[in-house]
């Protein structure tokens, strides 16, 4: 996680106005929208992890994603929910500023906390380590959404993208049988990248499981 929101931080400090409107992997939605987001995942992650849950544990690093799948209602208002409020930021330094600001924030409190403590969030509990777990994949996933408009940026986080694809292959079911890169597989197990027919043959049965989660 520290990795993670280090290397996605490296790609954000130096962003200008200009900067935010480029497009990014995510339909919709420019850098300022995608930093929003993150934004807003930081801060669930800093409340969930000073919000200790009484209840069992229902989710881990892995079953955390199978309510997150691309084409629902959910997922259509959360990309309109991001685009009207980044564009509430008159400057975009404000936005960028209070996302870094808040991603050190729950850093730090992901370092002081027992990633064995079952915390909730999502209304899920799961274990701090398999939320820290999460939200490495979610930060890993975006700095890869980002880059494309920004040759120059710095790649997403080795140990991150191994996390990702841990998170996929437990989600398949299984290694993946293909000699894919962590970046292609994080691209196209999330949906950011269509199957070829050429890996919809080599996948078989496996290929009705992609996205994987989007």
């Amino acid at each position: 996680m520290d990795a993670s929101y280090r290397a996605l931080a490296a790609v954000v400090a130096p962003l200008e106005d200009e900067d935010s409107w480029l497009p990014t992997a995510c339909t919709g939605w420019a850098v300022r929208d995608l930093l929003f987001h993150c934004l807003v995942d930081c801060q669930r992650g800093l409340v969930a992890l000073h919000t200790p849950a009484g209840g069992p544990v229902d989710r881990d690093a892995v079953s955390y994603w199978s309510d997150w799948r691309p084409g629902t209602e959910g997922a259509a208002d959360d990309r309109r929910r991001a685009r009207v409020s980044a564009g509430l930021f008159m400057h975009f330094r404000q936005l960028r500023d209070l996302y870094l600001e808040t991603a050190a924030a729950t850093l730090h409190a992901a370092a002081a906390t027992d990633p064995g403590l079952p915390v909730s969030t999502q209304g899920h509990t799961l274990t701090a380590g398999d939320l820290m777990a999460t939200l490495t994949v979610e930060a890993t996933i975006h700095h890869l959404d980002v880059v494309p408009s920004l040759p120059h940026a710095a790649r997403a986080s080795s140990p991150g993208l191994a996390c990702v694809r841990g998170t996929l292959d437990g989600l398949l079911g299984r290694p993946l049988p293909l000699d894919w890169s962590d970046e292609h597989y994080a691209r196209a197990g999330t949906g950011r990248l269509p199957l070829t027919d050429a890996e919809i043959r080599a996948l078989g049965p496996d290929a009705a499981s992609f996205p994987l989660f989007g």
